[in-house]
């Protein structure tokens, strides 16, 4: 068989060599507790420092503002929990998130609506994006907080985070952005943002699994969720995983060096599986904004075809795909995404996310187009016998 080919990019991606290789000496070198007060833990606390700046300049932020955790779902919960917990509910309690927001929003705004948060959820139009005008009706001098992912997970789509941040501000209410997506691939300013809260994680970029970071603006009041002993200036208990962040850092050094050639080899790409898929296979939709999505990513729909099918096909193939988020892999329900962009069923069920990423060719693509369009074609011969 033919090599593999992985297009399954947005779930994780496979770790660099000189990623690995620097996390491998930094445990053999750097191995110490970083909050030791010897020479060895001065070590591991200089590796953890560099890594911090790199992050931070990656983002316009101060390196005081990187806070490090396991990765972009503790980066969620930290964000919004901890606004909440610390927060004067008398005269704020409303909590908005996109209707469009990873498990690890929706789930942690669903908690704290049984601690008392009045939650809303701002509407998406069919091509994916929040609604603007709702949103801005919605947020108000009673909102908290507001949390709004920078491109979507499932269907790629870039978020008017900017407007929502604008508005936020305006009515003095806190802005988080999960950037676990968009973060190494399209251009990220907190500054342009004007988000006070923005969550990363490194296996999104070639880096190791267990790790990630919040960036947290200088006098954003937010209280810890985990309690010990106080690393991270209180805010995020535990021994840092030093050989983590070192590899974290090491996978932004090498995603800031290589941003603009990567998107732009990896825009070409995305045309190029899209125009081929929408001109050679019948009944198949992109889903989500043509235009505004990040370069790696492609969401079509297979009208009256199962997405879970379609990746089990490509699989025997040699090729690694997905039908939506991988968090949710095992739900055989339509996903919420979908819904909330008023998908109907028929092409619902039909998702499939074919993610690229830094191993990924134009032969790739090709071998991908070529196989979806006889598998498309046997299995709908199959239905109409």
């Amino acid at each position: 068989m033919a090599e593999h080919i992985y297009l399954d990019n947005a779930a994780t991606t496979p770790i660099l060599p000189e990623v690995l290789d620097a996390i491998r000496i930094c445990y053999e070198e750097s191995f110490a507790n970083p909050s030791a007060i010897h020479t060895a833990g001065a070590k591991a606390r200089h590796e953890i420092s560099k890594a911090r700046a790199t992050i931070a300049h990656a983002i316009n932020a101060d390196p005081e503002e990187i806070f490090f955790t396991s990765g972009g779902t503790e980066s969620d919960n930290l964000a919004i929990q901890g606004v909440w917990f610390l927060s004067d509910k008398a005269s704020r309690k409303k909590i908005c998130h996109s209707a469009i927001e990873h498990h690890a929003v929706l789930d942690t705004c669903m908690f704290l609506a049984k601690h008392g948060a009045e939650v809303q959820s701002l509407p998406v139009g069919p091509d994916g994006k929040v609604l603007i005008g709702e949103a801005l009706e919605r947020i108000d001098n009673q909102t908290l907080l507001v949390s709004v992912m920078h491109s979507n997970n499932e269907t790629g789509v870039i978020q008017p985070t900017e407007e929502i941040g604008a508005t936020c501000k305006k009515h003095v209410a806190l802005f988080h952005v999960d950037a676990v997506q968009s973060f190494g691939k399209i251009p990220l300013d907190v500054e342009k943002i004007q988000c006070d809260l923005l969550s990363i994680s490194a296996h999104k970029i070639y880096g190791p699994k267990g790790v990630g970071c919040l960036y947290i603006r200088e006098g954003t009041p937010i209280s810890p969720i985990l309690h010990g002993g106080g690393q991270e200036k209180g805010i995020r208990s535990g021994t840092l995983n030093t050989q983590g962040i070192v590899g974290f850092g090491k996978a932004v050094e090498i995603a800031i060096n290589d941003f603009a050639a990567e998107n732009e080899r990896l825009t070409s790409l995305r045309d190029r599986l899209v125009r081929r898929a929408l001109s050679e296979i019948e009944d198949v939709a992109l889903c989500g904004d043509a235009k505004d999505r990040l370069p790696n990513n492609v969401q079509l729909l297979f009208k009256g075809l199962e997405g879970e099918t379609l990746v089990l096909e490509l699989d025997r193939l040699g090729v690694f795909a997905s039908s939506g988020s991988a968090c949710s892999s095992e739900s055989k329900d339509v996903s919420h995404v979908l819904q909330a962009m008023g998908v109907p069923r028929e092409w619902a069920r039909g998702a499939l996310r074919l993610t690229l990423g830094r191993r990924t060719s134009f032969s790739d693509v090709d071998r991908t187009v070529d196989s979806l369009v006889r598998i498309a074609r046997n299995i709908r011969k199959l239905y109409k016998n």
